[in-house]
């Protein structure tokens, strides 16, 4: 089992590793747009302000959390509105951002083992939020990465959403309303540092191998499963290329093909 203060210390590093690369950026910047429609780099850093804010509501005051939840005026647009509720100038957001996260961290340490917190759709452990806030984290850094013409280094942190993105399987059948499948996937990763990481069965039929950062971008819906090195053997690993979701909700619209050349990414067997 992974410890919470190991992830909670994870969770910290890829903050800072976002907050490094926006923290000196002019102002003109925050406002460019990022892959996410509609939202600038000042959006998704809202979005993580707001997030935070939530998972700390969750975390520690059940009841407010559930309210906000009622109180949102359009549902459907709980995450959008979330990041607008959050907009502010540069200065502002990175002090509310940095002070959310702190606090959260704090409530996450301080949740009894065995304790189960409110989320949207799902209840979860601290240690399965701090892991998605570190997965959201990651995912949403990216997108402010591909907004400033950017690659961040890899790092060993991602196995944590490579492991909520195999947890996570089943969710993505369900989210796209299809029935959750039975047979296991054997999951083969190669992490930055060229070892492999592992999941399932050793003798299931259906595979999937590849680098572990292109199988992070694939879960959090960063890229289409064409730009990635990724190859599934088998129907219900070829099917989980096109519904994986690591993130809790209705499914996502997920990105477009690039222009890469057909055949290069996404080995259909």
């Amino acid at each position: 089992m992974v410890d919470l203060t190991d992830l909670l210390t994870d969770l910290a590093d890829e903050s800072a590793q976002l907050d490094d690369l926006v923290a000196p950026l002019p102002a003109a910047d925050w406002a460019r747009p990022t892959p996410a429609p509609g939202w600038s780099i000042r959006h998704q850093v809202a979005h993580l302000a707001w997030t935070d804010h939530v998972a700390l509501l969750a975390a520690t005051d059940a009841a407010a959390f559930f309210a906000t939840v009622s109180a949102a005026p359009d549902p459907a647009r709980l995450v959008d509105h979330g990041a607008e509720q959050f907009l502010a100038p540069p200065a502002e957001l990175l002090t509310r951002w940095r002070a959310g996260r702190t606090a959260l961290a704090a409530a996450l340490a301080a949740v009894p083992v065995g304790e189960k917190l409110p989320w949207y759709g799902t209840r979860m452990s601290a240690t399965s939020m701090a892991t998605a806030r570190i997965m959201e984290t990651w995912a949403h850094g990216e997108d402010v990465a591909d907004a400033l013409g950017v690659a961040r280094p890899a790092s060993d942190r991602l196995r944590h959403v490579a492991h909520l993105g195999v947890r996570t399987l089943g969710h993505g059948f369900a989210a796209h309303g299809r029935p959750a499948p039975t047979a296991p996937v054997r999951v083969e990763l190669t992490g930055p540092g060229g070892d492999t990481w592992s999941w399932g069965p050793a003798d299931a039929a259906d595979r999937l191998t590849g680098p572990a950062q292109d199988f992070c971008l694939l879960v959090t819906q960063r890229r289409h499963r064409a730009d990635l090195a990724l190859l599934a053997t088998g129907p219900v690993a070829d099917e989980w290329l096109d519904v994986a979701q690591a993130f809790a909700g209705p499914p996502g619209s997920g990105r477009e093909p690039s222009a890469t050349p057909a055949g290069e990414h996404g080995v259909r067997t």
